[in-house]
């Protein structure tokens, strides 16, 4: 990753970035070069985003001027527009404007540009740059203004905002009043926390950044070597996946993953998370499931051990033998289709000594009674993947504030690394906040889950045999470096599979009906997905 590229992964508050730009303003770079600059970048984009959003290379814009420094830069791009050759109108309701503004808005007219006195006055534009307002808005859009917003967001013609559309909070993404719906949004410099935020994602339409050539020394002053909180970037998500084994890797070097799944009735989450951790590429797959299913899930999971289990009456998993061993893998993927009815599995496998994942009845089951406590016992990593519906059953306590936010602070409590899975999916440990940017609606169909669960429960028994076979003679010293070893092992192969799984939604659904991508054909296309990432 080259310095440039690395900027891609930092998240910033409003206070967060007007530290940073203060800085840069206090090294000696004026406010007026740097308008410059930004709008000169953002003019490149708008052109190709223009070319691509209506087939043509010239037309008729409307510039929606706020009083600030976004006001400014919309200004500057209608100036650059204007000489390009575009026709350019400029709707600017404020009486009273920045300095800078005022002077770029002096400047316009004195080249013609027009200056209309209502939205109407831009009805027969080919599409809108919307700076009215960027980062740091703190007060709710009302009055005409908000009338014109919903006016303009009745309209069918595309929207181009800059930095963030306007009435979208920076950091929570919340609507301030009103906000208006962008076709595209062109965040400026680096990435506002909003842009990871459920509620923003209807006005947001699709993102770029706009990369201004931040100093990467006023970055790092501002959030340190290793941001707290981070989007992220398939560098990052590449670079925890398994992919250089040894020339002298064989299938027991490679990971072997219990999976725990189905009953009678969802036998098919059995059948999607095997699939999800074939995918994987682990060394070895032991799928425990209820007798009366063992053989028809045979012949779709051939390299596959299967393991039939004494089951209850309604088909669901009683117990695992007496000669099943958990020491003898190296992580145990547990929840999908087992239904909450049996407590007594879930204590069995957290007391195995190896990484433990949790999803769907595996959740369930751990809500029933003191799941902090028990989580805070184990001493192996665990992951807990939930939707906001069972982490709120998990951590009832945690419920009013974002979903990121409340995330990292249940991570915190149990020492567990938690995925909140949603349309902006949030990977929590202790100490690190990710948002996953690749989110899409293509997910949004029955089994998605079973097979990021089967995916990441192989990525992490590949990634927890390789560290612990790293380990160098034990010591006191070394039992809690490979710890956290293991521990980062569990956190990289959450990482990896919520990114990987997103890909191959992505790349499923290209191909696919708009309603999303079934689950057998997203673990089909999971090793397509990571070859083109790659390449």
């Amino acid at each position: 990753m080259t310095p440039r590229q690395s900027i891609q992964n930092y998240l910033v508050t409003a206070e967060q970035m007007q530290q940073i730009e203060q800085r840069i303003f206090d090294s000696g770079m004026p406010v007026a070069a740097l308008m410059e600059k930004v709008s000169g970048r953002i003019t490149q984009q708008f052109v190709r985003w223009f070319v691509d959003c209506t087939n043509r290379r010239k037309g008729t814009v409307g510039i929606l001027a706020g009083p600030g420094h976004n006001g400014g830069d919309a200004l500057v791009v209608g100036r650059e527009l204007h000489f390009l050759g575009y026709g350019v109108q400029i709707y600017q309701p404020f009486s009273s404007l920045k300095p800078l503004t005022a002077q770029h808005a002096q400047y316009a007219k004195s080249l013609g540009i027009a200056f209309v006195d209502d939205l109407q006055g831009l009805a027969n534009c080919d599409a809108m740059i919307d700076g009215w307002f960027g980062f740091g808005l703190t007060r709710a859009i009302e009055g005409e203004l908000a009338a014109d917003v919903q006016a303009l967001n009745r309209e069918r013609i595309p929207v181009f905002s800059i930095d963030l559309p306007s009435g979208i909070h920076t950091d929570t993404g919340e609507v301030m009043g009103a906000a208006i719906k962008a076709s595209y949004t062109a965040c400026l410099g680096l990435w506002k926390r909003g842009f990871m935020q459920e509620k923003a994602l209807a006005y947001l339409g699709e993102s770029g950044l706009v990369d201004f050539d931040i100093p990467l020394a006023d970055i790092v002053a501002v959030l340190g070597e290793s941001p707290a909180v981070q989007r992220l970037t398939d560098e990052q998500a590449i670079a925890h996946l398994p992919l250089n084994r040894s020339a002298t890797a064989y299938k027991y070097t490679a990971g072997h993953l219990l999976l725990v799944a189905g009953s009678r009735t969802y036998a098919g989450a059995a059948l999607i998370a095997g699939l999800g951790a074939v995918a994987s590429g682990v060394g070895m797959l032991t799928l425990a499931v209820p007798e009366s299913i063992r053989l028809a899930l045979l012949p779709q999971l051939p390299g596959a051990l299967l393991i039939g289990c004494s089951e209850t009456d309604d088909g669901v998993i009683a117990a695992f033998s007496k000669q099943f061993d958990l020491d003898k893998y190296d992580a145990i993927a547990f929840g999908p289709g087992l239904t909450p009815t049996n407590p007594t599995l879930l204590e069995t496998v957290l007391a195995a000594k190896c990484p433990l994942l949790l999803d769907a009845d595996g959740l369930n089951l751990l809500a029933q009674d003191s799941p902090v406590k028990k989580l805070q016992a184990r001493t192996a990593p665990t992951i807990l993947t939930p939707h906001i519906g069972e982490f709120k059953r998990l951590f009832s306590d945690r419920q009013s504030s974002l979903p990121g936010a409340i995330a990292h602070q249940a991570a915190i409590d149990s020492g567990a690394v938690i995925l909140l899975k949603g349309p902006r999916s949030a990977i929590a440990s202790p100490d690190r906040l990710w948002f996953n940017p690749h989110s899409t609606p293509a997910l949004a169909r029955g089994g998605s889950g079973d097979v990021l669960t089967g995916l990441m429960g192989g990525l992490l028994a590949s990634t927890a045999k390789e560290t612990s076979s790293n380990s160098q003679p034990l010591t006191s010293a070394v039992l809690d470096t490979a710890s956290d070893a293991i521990l980062s092992a569990a956190l990289g192969a959450t990482l990896g599979a919520v990114w990987w799984h997103s890909q191959a939604a992505i790349s499923a659904s290209q191909s696919r009906t708009i309603l999303g991508v079934d689950p057998m054909h997203l673990a089909q296309n999971l090793d397509l997905a990571l070859q083109k990432a790659i390449l």
